[in-house]
């Protein structure tokens, strides 16, 4: 069973000039079955193979001291890389943080990224944010007294390393006390859950539009894009790219402006009536030439999702045996329910389901539903079909969010109702659900 090791690869800014610098990074994995150490950065990606006996050697061309990722199975560590490094790592798959060493220029700041993690990671984030406030405060003050103290014993050879890490510090205590109340109202389950009055206030003079520190502390990252949509979050508790891009441009970082577009590339869909003028706003806006790819491939993929364009195919399991094509179906409307069986909203609305199938019954009409259960939950979805009587073509997708039908329709939340015409174009690919009665209004305008 392949793993996934996770390295986070840090650099350290040395000043706010960019410019591309060479680092070497080389080392050996052992007891590994991955071939392939995948180095990810903000607007950075670089594939680095492993040889048969796990041993690397790479020269890397970095875009920015900060932080990387290097991917390979599921396990995790920093390691921080200067200007013109060479360094070396060595890491047993099996027991990686525990095992990992490392030798060369950068070594001494990355046995102190080391032992640091070793301090934080004593306690899980959900056992921290379980604790009642007075024993959270305390364990914070606690972890950060022993950093403190490992950074102070360290002698660093990197005098940025030492300026940044020491901010970062006050970084990583600033972000627990800012998500404490959130994550222990999830993690305690405590509804209405507040802090007291005497809970520790955040430092509002932080400033949380530096490109240097977004590109090196993680905490400090988690708190700027935290903060950021707390500030655009609507009264309904939403956040739409209409309040975001004033704020975007607004920010003086590119670094802070490409992630926040990177993690809104999903509002370029078709059930945003505005994703063709989000698509030039984020294209403006961001400097990330794989960023500009990615959403154009979401702006292509929306657009063949039009009103009066070819509907996306698919050809899936037959709950009454065999499969059944798309294709099959030509001749008739064709009106399609994305669901699961895990799924609240999904099951709420069979009912109304089921009276609109009894209503059109004999007409040129054919009802579809797509489950995206997984293969392994097959006989809970074909025994849910079995109870409730479920009516029409009653279909399970190969691959869950996977299924390529599912993909092609950038279906990113169920249930989710599409409605195509007798040649196989669609009508709608938001169509109204079986509960609303627009759907009616909409299968007498075709007169059906």
């Amino acid at each position: 069973m392949k793993k996934t090791i996770y390295l986070l690869l840090i650099v350290v800014f040395a000043s706010f000039t960019i410019s591309n610098e060479l680092i070497t990074i080389s080392g050996k994995i052992t007891n590994t079955e991955n071939r392939k150490l995948t180095i990810k950065g903000e607007s950075f990606e670089k594939e680095i193979k492993l040889k048969a006996d796990g041993t690397f050697s790479e020269n890397i061309t970095i875009e920015y001291n900060g932080i990387y990722t290097l991917e390979i199975n599921k396990n995790s560590s920093l390691i921080y890389l200067s200007k013109g490094a060479k360094l070396t790592l060595i890491a047993d798959d099996k027991a990686f943080n525990t095992s990992i060493k490392y030798t060369g220029k950068g070594s001494i700041e990355n046995q102190y990224l080391t032992k640091k993690s070793n301090i934080t990671s004593q306690i899980p984030d959900e056992e921290l944010y379980k604790l009642d406030e007075n024993d959270f405060l305390k364990k914070i003050k606690e972890i950060k007294s022993a950093i403190t103290t490992l950074y102070n014993k360290t002698k660093f050879s990197d005098i940025n390393y030492k300026e940044k890490e020491a901010k970062h510090i006050h970084y990583w205590e600033q972000k627990n006390l800012f998500t404490y109340k959130k994550y222990h109202y999830f993690f305690a389950r405590l509804n209405g859950f507040e802090v007291s009055e005497n809970f520790p206030k955040i430092d509002e003079e932080i400033n949380l539009d530096n490109d240097s520190d977004f590109l090196f502390s993680n905490e400090y990252k988690e708190l700027v894009l935290t903060k950021f949509y707390e500030n655009i979050k609507g009264g309904d508790g939403t956040i739409t790219a209409k309040d975001a891009i004033p704020e975007i441009k607004a920010l003086k970082s590119q670094s802070i402006k490409n992630r926040l577009i990177q993690n809104s590339v999903s509002d370029i869909n078709i059930e945003n009536i505005n994703y063709e003028k989000i698509y030039n706003e984020y294209l403006a806006i961001t400097t990330d030439t794989k960023l500009k790819e990615i959403l154009t491939a979401n702006y292509n993929n929306t657009i063949i999702l039009k009103n009066g364009n070819p509907s996306p195919k698919f050809d899936y399991e037959n709950y009454k045996g065999g499969k059944i094509a798309l294709e099959s179906l030509k001749g008739k409307y064709v009106y399609i329910d994305v669901w699961a069986t895990w799924c609240g909203p999904c099951r709420q609305e069979i009912p109304s389901l089921q009276k609109v199938e009894a209503q059109y019954q004999g007409k040129n009409i054919e009802f579809v539903s797509i489950s995206i259960d997984s293969m392994k939950d097959h006989e809970k979805w074909s025994k849910l079909v079995n109870e409730k009587q479920l009516g029409g073509i009653q279909l399970l997708a190969d691959k869950e969010w996977d299924s390529k039908f599912i993909k092609d329709y950038g279906i990113q939340g169920i249930p989710r109702f599409i409605l195509i015409d007798p040649n196989g174009n669609i009508i709608n690919s938001q169509a109204p659900r079986p509960s609303d009665t627009k759907l009616i209004d909409l299968f007498n305008s075709l007169q059906l």
